[in-house]
């Protein structure tokens, strides 16, 4: 198998997308957190001592889809057309679960765009709230579907 972030060298290098062909490309990712009850029940009554818990894990989501290349060394700095987060309240966890949708039309995929935006957002809730449980759990961080680019289609099943 190559491995596209090597040259023939075996050196790290950046892949060459210049001749792929632009499609729209879109890419969901998720991921969970736990926490005691206390720590949920701060959060959904916002009763947490820094603000609006989970509207500023969003705003950090989206921040972390468009610094997605500052972070990941190979990563190309893409021209984003949207990014969309969805936060489902998990009451029986009890914790959150957080959906980041990137979204773009180009020639590489967002898949890690997706992912780092979840995991950005995840870590701003435990931010928020270590104060009162240190003891959270951020987990199940996986690419839920893409579309566009050579590779096709993927779906989680």
């Amino acid at each position: 198998m190559n491995l596209t972030h090597l040259d023939e060298n075996d050196r790290p290098k950046m892949v060459d997308v210049s001749e792929k062909k632009e499609t729209t490309r879109v890419a969901i990712a998720s991921g969970k957190i736990s926490m005691t009850q206390e720590a949920y029940d701060a959060i959904v009554t916002q009763k947490t001592k820094k603000g609006p818990v989970i509207q500023t894990a969003v705003i950090a989501a989206i921040m972390g889809v468009k610094k997605t290349s500052d972070l990941i060394p190979m990563c190309h700095p893409l021209n984003l057309s949207g990014i969309n987060c969805d936060v489902e309240e998990l009451p029986s966890l009890p914790g959150f679960k957080l959906f980041v949708t990137a979204k773009l039309t180009g020639q590489t995929g967002v898949e890690m765009e997706a992912l780092t935006g979840v995991s950005i957002g995840l870590l701003t809730i435990y931010d928020m709230v270590k104060a009162i449980d240190k003891g959270m759990v951020i987990s199940d961080v996986q690419l839920e579907s893409k579309e566009g680019g050579k590779s096709g289609e993927y779906k989680r099943s």
